[in-house]
């Protein structure tokens, strides 16, 4: 296992995209671009850019077709980085969340049609979970047009997700069902044929990518890990962590290297005070490339 980078914060929503890795870090409230060293170069440093900062929580974000990077904006819905480093309003989501307080959104992943997926957990994080059923998380749709609207609910804690190669299936990690749960996307972006993709027994899910093989891998703050699956649950690979693994995607040169970024996590209680995270971005081979969006390009 390699460590990529070091005593950063909260980190999220890691990609590969345009040669290198990407990465939001919450708690500074910056995105930032590594470009790893090349195998034997003299400097063996990662050279890193901050390429947005804006302050949000939560901040993930993901890219259009054409290579524009969208993120979520808590208050502000979704928006669009320009060449010239601003950000312009894509999306108002204002209206879809829970009234009178709308939640912010947290994860998302755009498809190779330009369909905008980001979802809501829908209650206070900081608080206990609402209890009953059915419960309030949802994903959301923005179209290429712009127009938004909510195309799935009932989801307990949707944290990531992905989209397989054809553009046939949403994938959304269920943290507080402990499972991944698929959609079938149909050809305007609706979503329907809502199954069990894999049961993560008393693991909870939260950011994900695909592989070529057909296997997901989940990272898992409160176990402290990195697991590959098959469809039906069947684990195919661990990575054990020494503290939260948030997020985790696969990317390099040829798809085959999974990044992961981990922190040490104090609960949601402390999320707004704590200092200690130590956020780092760390890496191991993969048995089999990236495959889907978000996209390795």
């Amino acid at each position: 296992m390699f460590a990529v980078l070091t005593g950063l914060g909260l980190l999220e929503s890691p990609g590969w995209h345009d040669g290198r890795l990407w990465v939001s870090d919450w708690t500074s409230g910056l995105i930032r671009a590594v470009e790893l060293p090349e195998r034997d170069a003299d400097d063996d440093q990662p050279r890193v850019q901050v390429v947005l900062e804006h302050r949000s929580l939560p901040m993930c974000f993901d890219f259009l077709p054409d290579g524009s990077l969208v993120l979520t904006s808590a208050g502000q819905g979704l928006l669009r980085r320009s060449q010239d480093g601003s950000l312009t309003r894509y999306a108002d989501l204002s209206a879809l969340s829970a009234q009178p307080v709308p939640r912010p959104f947290n994860d998302i992943v755009i498809d190779g049609r330009g369909n905008t997926y980001v979802n809501n957990v829908n209650f206070d994080f900081a608080a206990a979970p609402p209890a009953g059923e059915p419960a309030p998380g949802f994903v959301a749709l923005v179209a290429p047009d712009g127009h938004a609207r909510v195309v799935a609910d009932d989801l307990a804690f949707p944290n990531g997700m992905a989209v397989t190669a054809d553009n046939a299936t949403l994938i959304v990690a269920e943290s507080y069902r402990h499972r991944l749960t698929a959609f079938g996307i149909g050809a305007d972006g609706a979503l329907a044929n809502r199954r069990v993709w894999a049961e993560m027994g008393a693991h909870s899910p939260d950011g994900i990518c695909l592989d070529r093989d057909g296997a997901a891998w989940y990272a898992d703050v409160a176990d402290k890990c990195c697991v590959r699956v098959g469809q039906g649950g069947e684990v195919l690979q661990r990575v054990q962590l020494d503290r939260g693994a948030f997020a985790c995607m696969l990317g390099g040169p040829q798809g085959c290297t999974l990044f992961m970024v981990a922190a040490h996590w104090p609960g949601p209680q402390h999320l707004m005070n704590y200092t200690g995270w130590d956020g780092t971005v760390l890496s191991v081979p993969a048995p089999a490339g990236a495959a889907g969006w978000p996209g390795s390009g």
